[in-house]
């Protein structure tokens, strides 16, 4: 019990949330802030009873978190989110925008929660947000998709405008993702690259430009091999950053 408290104080200090240290150089995105929201944390096995609890994600309930996927030979959703997360925000700190991640390789120790991650974009009003990922879809499907909201939910205030909004930023993601790593479009998620649903709690609860993109499938053979390696991993971050500089600038 008195590691949950603690927990409750660490993470509430943490998820305001954590700017990358050093400093920002000057850039076309001098004064725009975008948060980085690297998918799952490698914590998150280790506190099942804290990601397991139901949470109110805009379209009903759901676990806090997940522990993500993972490649078959064991490689996890987590710790590539993170690696590509981190390749994003020196990218983009280049570019001179003040980067906010909901979580880093330190701190918290699990989560945060999907609905504290889209409230970090909220609070800090963002430019854009994205929340990067990897599936695990069928072995045989393949690809990449960006997901964005399906259709509006008034009891959140999620309108008809913020979703026209959020698909702009992963039309601008989806097409700079593509040129910078050949990834072709999901084989099994959406449509040309684009997954509408109500299913995330990130998106649904954001206030602020906000997509996720599941920038391959971990069951794959194909995507996996690409996905393990690091040269692969900064062409992603390379194209994940470009399409949020061309909405934001």
């Amino acid at each position: 019990m008195q590691r949950r408290a603690s927990l409750s104080i660490v993470i509430a200090a943490l998820v305001a949330c954590c700017p990358i240290p050093g400093a920002t150089a000057a850039g076309p995105l001098t004064g725009r802030v975008i948060v980085v929201d690297p998918g799952h944390n490698p914590g998150n096995g280790s506190y099942p009873s804290e990601i397991n609890r139901a949470v109110a994600f805009g379209a009903g309930m759901k676990p806090c978190d997940t522990t993500g996927t993972a490649t078959n030979d064991g490689y996890p959703e987590a710790v590539f989110t993170l690696d590509v997360s981190y390749r994003v925000v020196a990218l983009l700190r280049k570019e001179g925008a003040t980067v906010i991640l909901t979580h880093t390789r330190t701190a918290p120790a699990w989560g945060p929660c999907i609905t504290e991650r889209a409230a970090i974009g909220n609070r800090n009003h963002a430019a854009a947000a994205v929340s990067i990922h990897a599936d695990g879809g069928p072995a045989s499907g393949h690809g990449f998709a960006t997901i964005v909201p399906a259709a509006p939910l008034p009891g959140v205030g999620l309108t008809a405008a913020m979703i026209a909004r959020d698909r702009r930023l992963a039309i601008a993601v989806r097409d700079a993702y593509t040129a910078a790593t050949g990834m072709p479009f999901s084989s099994y998620l959406g449509s040309q690259g684009i997954f509408p649903s109500n299913a995330y709690g990130g998106t649904n609860l954001s206030r602020v430009p906000k997509i996720f993109i599941e920038t391959g499938n971990m069951r794959n053979a194909a995507d996996a091999a690409r996905l393990e390696s690091a040269a692969f991993r900064q062409r992603a971050a390379v194209g994940i950053a470009a399409g949020i500089r061309a909405f934001v600038a």
